[in-house]
């Protein structure tokens, strides 16, 4: 086993709390140094995450498409940028999911979340115990938020069908030793309450898209995570176009612009 900075240890240890803490753990997610300095500044904020999709973005690849190397150099831009557990989107996992977390834990990231793609259960269950027991080697309580896309990824098929699809994925990773399922697309008060009820209160984490409930019905229901996936980089970068519209209209920068720290 290797010895993990007792920093890297102590903030997977305060990972773990937020996510078995009564109240949702709330985590905006960011993209680079500064967005995470941004946040991490924000009164409320007790840990990071990262958007995959948004590092994607500013690297010019499509979500995920994105390099394992500028995936992990985008995460350890953010861990170095803050002081706070910070968890990593890692896609699939890559080609070795096991390897791209123990790199993930070398550089500092205490948690992840990591989709299975819709592969066939066994083999997204084997991925999951081999991402845990890594883990478990490097010593660290590392956060998987096991995500599983059987309603994004569902096609056509009736939506109680995923639904059934992610309780039986979730409970298999939950199993296997995950500390979270998550499970985007889950947004109806509906099929949240199904999926707690088959996951468990305090088990099951959500992407607050446009159209979700307020963070506080979540949680009266029982989810124990909501995150912002690219969103919050969307909105980012919807108030730049809408300034670069306004300069070019005549305008000038506001007075209460605030300044880079």
């Amino acid at each position: 086993m290797s010895s993990p900075s007792s920093s890297t240890a102590d903030r997977a240890l305060a990972l773990r709390a937020l996510h078995q803490a009564p109240e949702i753990l709330q985590v905006v997610n960011v993209w680079d140094a500064i967005s995470a300095k941004t946040v991490a500044a924000v009164e409320g904020t007790s840990a990071i995450a990262t958007a995959g999709h948004s590092i994607a973005a500013s690297h010019g690849y499509p979500d995920g498409g994105m390099p394992l190397d500028v995936a992990l150099a985008g995460a350890k831009a953010v861990v170095d940028a803050v002081d706070l557990p910070v968890t990593a989107d890692l896609d699939d996992g890559y080609d070795d999911p096991a390897e791209t977390v123990r790199r993930a834990i070398g550089l500092g990231i205490v948690g992840a979340n990591v989709e299975d793609r819709l592969r066939p259960v066994a083999e997204s269950v084997a991925r999951v115990r081999a991402i845990v027991q890594a883990a478990e080697r490097e010593g660290v309580a590392f956060q998987l938020n096991a995500r599983t896309d059987a309603i994004v990824r569902g096609g056509g098929r009736p939506a109680q069908e995923s639904i059934a699809d992610a309780i039986e994925r979730g409970k298999a990773f939950l199993s296997e030793g995950a500390a979270l399922v998550f499970v985007p697309g889950a947004v109806e008060r509906g099929a949240v309450e199904q999926l707690v009820a088959g996951l468990g209160r305090g088990n099951l984490s959500v992407i607050g898209l446009p159209g979700a409930l307020p963070a506080a019905e979540y949680e009266a229901l029982g989810v124990a995570r909501i995150s912002y996936g690219p969103l919050t980089q969307r909105v980012a970068l919807r108030a730049l176009r809408d300034l670069a519209g306004d300069l070019y209209s005549g305008g000038v920068i506001p007075t209460d612009t605030p300044a880079l720290n």
